[in-house]
């Protein structure tokens, strides 16, 4: 049975830690379409204290998020357990989006790995964090996370060391490569 808590315990903190993938869903205060977006990549995601976290909002999709969020401010951050136990923790609240050369943008920028396509820090205030059973979420395992992907500019990007070199295909659509 799903349980409800004032702020992110130690025990949530983990459970947070140790997932491979979140999902981040914002939609307009009217119409439109409601955005979920899956998010991932080791040191990308960070808990700023007992009510808020922060994660990094990288490019290659649209900026659905950051519209929504500069309109109305709600978000919902979800976690599933994939692996261990069955869990599922819904983060709700109101995000407000950091950009580079925001006063506070040093200091929350420094609570992360390095990325390249950092577009944004989006940074949650939970209002309500509950949990809930996770066993219609199936057990899967990581094989690796994702090494690069090359931008709409033709431009290659390594993600795990955070180089960048000439793509051979100039002009190469966003894409994943394994």
């Amino acid at each position: 049975m799903g349980k409800v808590y004032e702020a992110l315990t130690d025990r949530l903190r983990a459970f947070i830690e140790e997932q491979a993938v979140f999902f981040v869903g914002t939609a307009p205060r009217e119409g439109g379409h409601v955005n979920v977006s899956p998010k991932g990549l080791a040191d990308t995601f960070a808990v700023l204290d007992e009510t808020t976290v922060a994660y990094l909002d990288l490019g290659g999709s649209g900026v659905e998020t950051i519209s929504h969020l500069r309109e109305n401010g709600r978000i919902t951050i979800m976690f599933c357990a994939f692996s261990g136990p069955p869990k599922i923790l819904r983060l709700y609240g109101t995000g407000r989006v950091v950009m580079p050369g925001d006063e506070e943008w040093d200091g929350l920028f420094a609570r992360f790995g390095a990325h390249p396509g950092v577009r944004s820090i989006i940074v949650v205030e939970c209002e309500r964090i509950a949990d809930s059973c996770g066993y219609a979420v199936p057990l899967m395992s990581l094989d690796k996370e994702r090494v690069c992907w090359t931008s709409r500019r033709g431009v290659r990007v390594r993600s795990s060391c955070g180089t960048i070199a000439p793509s051979t295909t100039a002009g190469a659509s966003t894409g994943c490569r394994r």
